[in-house]
């Protein structure tokens, strides 16, 4: 039996087990139970937060045999609806049938009678991707549709849908699934699956799913898809490229102390691992925001990302100023990722920024004081510049010591070219390499996580060839890319922009690439490329053959490598 995703092997079957959306809920319970039923409803909300869910459901309380708003999902009109099979219950994505032909077919069969149920229930998911034609051939039939039929119109963006269209609903608005009913949720699904978990790993989870429970679910799936039957922290942080909360209240006090050097070393130990630092920019700008909130209120239970006695400990490091300028800092970092070449860059000028901020003795000025004297006395002028010279010196403050930087290797270093290139058997094509999909899925089962982490610890030192005469260009683009998988034969890297993954993938380049690679981390092998949507997807993809049992066994992976001499 294929392998069914989490999300869908525990969808809601009933009124009850929807986590959050209570308003809904009660509301839907309560018109079912006094027959008020419209005939048209509108579910708008963020993703992932149950609008088709409860729309299937509310088609099972209309057509259970068991009488209106019952759902018990053993009668024939549960199960047909559980499995998708009902006559009645038809789901349109309309944002691949969002015309006015597919629309005039649909008003056709409307007054067809029922075939197995009470209600023939229409569930246009994506609603807002019709066409103004569409709509406006749906408006009279969304208004006036025979009795035995309803609608329900699920959105994400219900803004861009007509007014007309809108005045003809019923809406509920969806909000995002509150955290302890996720967490209830996800340790119920843990506990039936018998895994063992921690709740920072669950908490770590629910915060980066932003309130979709859908998403939460799938990434739990990615999460022991690949640790296997247990579910710790370190496993979400490394799949998601997250930092642990130890290590950015440890980057926060160094950010306090003015330890320009601890913060570039760190700044280059997450960029070589890919550290998500949009992520991170954020996760910094949620802390400081915990603290200041605690340094204003002195209130424990406003604290939602740090503890009160790590509030405290920032706290008497920096005063409520500090705290604002780190807050406006990373604010205007977080506009300004949208809008620059190279983000990384960014991201280490916004820290080096923030670690000037907090060092009063630079920026205060401290003036000799002078004594006025009184009008009974006659003192030169001469004197009082004496006097005050020797009473009152000019106080230098200590300049704090400049960071060291990494010494940049003489630009006459001599790199060894590889005396051959490897490249995959058949891989060529028009000047650049293509793999197709089994064989990246191949590539990914013979990784070596050993190896990984060595690249990882290392891929910052590239940096230091960006200004060689010869490979600079190389060292420049490949300082862009995150090693994703690395066996004994093949570098598959990410790369954020597809245009990069072009000029990574050039046959012409491949064998600079290589002895860069080579010269830096003392292995030849062959170096591919791919863009980060395609990395999702063979991710995504790697996960659902490992569900089915269809991954090939890495001894049984036999890659055919060509081998051109220079």
């Amino acid at each position: 039996m294929a392998y069914k995703a989490l999300y869908r092997t525990y969808r809601p079957t009933t009124f009850e087990e929807v986590a959050g959306q209570e308003h809904i809920v009660r509301t839907f319970k309560n018109a079912l139970a006094t027959g008020k039923i419209s005939h048209a409803y509108l579910f708008a909300g963020p993703r992932g937060t149950g609008k088709t869910t409860m729309a299937k459901l509310l088609a099972k309380a209309l057509n259970c045999d068991e009488g209106l708003g019952c759902q018990c999902n053993h009668c024939r009109n549960c199960e047909a609806i559980n499995n998708n099979s009902h006559p009645d219950v038809l789901e349109i994505d309309a944002a691949s049938n969002r015309g006015i032909n597919e629309i005039k077919d649909l008003i056709e069969k409307v007054k067809y009678s029922t075939i197995l149920g009470r209600y023939k229930v229409y569930i246009i998911d994506e609603v807002h991707m019709m066409t103004n034609e569409a709509f406006n051939a749906l408006l009279k039939t969304l208004e006036e549709p025979p009795e035995h039929v309803i609608f329900i119109l699920a959105t994400t963006e219900p803004h861009k849908l007509l007014p007309t269209i809108l005045s003809r609903c019923q809406r509920y608005d969806f909000g995002k699934v509150p955290s302890p009913e996720m967490s209830k949720r996800i340790q119920t699904i843990l506990e039936k699956e018998n895994i063992e978990y921690n709740q920072d790993a669950v908490d770590l989870i629910i915060s980066l799913s932003d309130g979709g429970m859908r998403d939460a679910l799938s990434m739990l799936d990615q999460v022991l898809a690949y640790s296997g039957n247990t579910l710790n922290e370190n496993d979400v942080l490394s799949i998601f490229s997250l930092e642990s909360k130890a290590e950015k209240l440890s980057l926060i006090h160094s950010l306090l102390k003015n330890d320009v050097s601890d913060v570039l070393n760190r700044v280059q130990k997450y960029l070589g691992k890919g550290t998500d630092i949009k992520r991170l920019t954020n996760d910094l700008l949620s802390i400081f925001k915990d603290a200041l909130i605690y340094a204003l209120t002195n209130k424990k239970d406003l604290l939602e990302n740090i503890s009160e006695k790590e509030a405290t400990e920032i706290n008497q490091e920096a005063n409520t100023n500090v705290l604002n300028s780190y807050i406006q800092t990373l604010m205007d970092s977080l506009k300004d990722y949208k809008n620059v070449a190279d983000a990384n860059t960014l991201f280490e000028v916004t820290l080096l920024k923030m670690a000037t901020l907090n060092n009063p003795s630079q920026n205060k000025l401290i003036v000799p004081e002078l004594k006025i004297p009184q009008k009974e006395e006659k003192i030169e002028k001469s004197q009082i510049f004496v006097e005050e010279t020797v009473q009152k010196p000019v106080k230098i403050e200590p300049v704090a010591p400049q960071p060291v930087k990494e010494e940049i290797p003489p630009l006459q270093e001599e790199i060894i070219p590889v005396e051959t290139t490897i490249s995959l058997k058949g891989t060529l094509s028009e000047g650049s390499y293509k793999i197709d999909q089994d064989t990246i899925i191949k590539i990914i089962v013979t990784g070596k996580k050993e190896i990984k982490n060595n690249f990882l610890d290392r891929w910052s030192q590239l940096k230091r060839y960006a200004t060689h005469p010869e490979y600079g260009k190389i060292a420049t683009l490949l300082i862009d890319a995150h090693p994703l998988i690395v066996s004994n034969d093949v570098l598959l890297l990410e790369f954020p922009m597809t245009n990069l993954v072009e000029k990574a993938n050039t046959a012409s380049n491949q064998h600079m690439i290589q002895s860069l690679i080579n010269h830096v981390f003392h292995k030849h092998l062959f170096v591919y490329s791919v863009s980060r949507k395609e990395s999702v997807d063979y991710q995504r993809l790697f996960i659902d053959l490992k569900g089915v049992k269809r991954l090939p066994r890495p001894d049984d992976v036999n890659l055919e490598f060509e081998v051109n001499k220079l």
